[in-house]
């Protein structure tokens, strides 16, 4: 079966999010440490950016590093901080040449400034890229992302500038990390677990969530095309009925985007 082929391009999400989880697992069943599955996860994402961009996505969120990893063993989180700079270096060519912008959405000013460094430098180079949106999320904590957006809010409410009946569903979402973004219509999560773990909770709302027990160091573009498929299989009603939804013409949720 041609996957590819029974995929229909006007009905492919503008926003894919994939939680990559799996990494340690799948170097742990090879007899090798953790952080060989995370460089073999790299060869993974560039795979499925390439297959993102071939397709016609808009935008592709990576959940790469969240606020709880920073508890992980020092070892391991040095060696991802080294791996993330190595790998933005290896690809930021490559990136500008595929037409893909990347972005980057977390606490920032928490990652080592060598990385800040490098991460700034690939935003800057790829700035003008009209294709694929790449996003990042690194020292992401989605719950902190919220209480940030309450904070920045409140303060314009303080100063006068907001009036507590203005806000609204729109004006939180453009206080968010991801305002200027559509929300991902599929989110895929690797290696089994099936849960969402702090992971775009406010943007995920009317997601099609897909979870599959691949290891990510293992998913490749068949699994990605698989989940479109998927995806293109279900019927996304909005609160509304078959019959409504059958009737008119489907409607994408309304996100955050310019």
């Amino acid at each position: 079966m041609n996957i590819p082929e029974l995929l229909d391009r006007n009905k492919l999400p503008r926003h894919i999010a994939i939680i990559m989880d799996g990494n340690g697992r799948w170097a742990k069943e090879r007899g090798e440490d953790r952080v060989h599955g995370h460089y073999e996860g790299v060869v993974s994402v560039r795979e499925i950016v390439d297959a993102c961009g071939e397709i016609g996505i808009g935008y592709l969120t990576l959940y790469a590093f969240s606020a709880e990893n920073w508890n992980r063993p020092k070892e391991e989180v040095d060696a991802l901080m080294e791996l993330l700079v190595n790998t933005i270096r290896k690809e930021v060519d490559e990136l500008k040449k595929n037409n893909v912008r990347m972005h980057v959405i977390g606490d920032f000013e928490s990652l080592p400034e060598i990385c800040r460094v490098e991460l700034n430098e690939a935003i800057e180079i790829t700035a003008s890229n009209t294709g694929l949106n790449l996003v990042l999320a690194l020292s992401y904590s989605s719950r902190d992302e919220i209480a940030r957006a309450a904070r920045l809010i409140a303060e314009q409410v303080q100063a006068g500038k907001l009036k507590c009946e203005e806000i609204n569903d729109e004006l939180i979402g453009r206080h968010l990390y991801t305002s200027g973004f559509p929300d991902p219509e599929l989110m895929i999560r690797t290696s089994g677990e099936c849960r969402i773990s702090n992971f775009l909770l406010y943007q995920l709302a009317y997601s099609e969530l897909y979870f599959t027990n691949v290891h990510w160091p293992d998913f490749r573009k068949p699994h990605l095309h698989e989940a479109l498929l998927n995806y293109q299989q279900r019927e996304r009603r909005f609160g509304k009925t078959s019959e409504q939804i059958q009737t008119n013409q489907p409607q994408h949720v309304q996100g955050n985007e310019e």
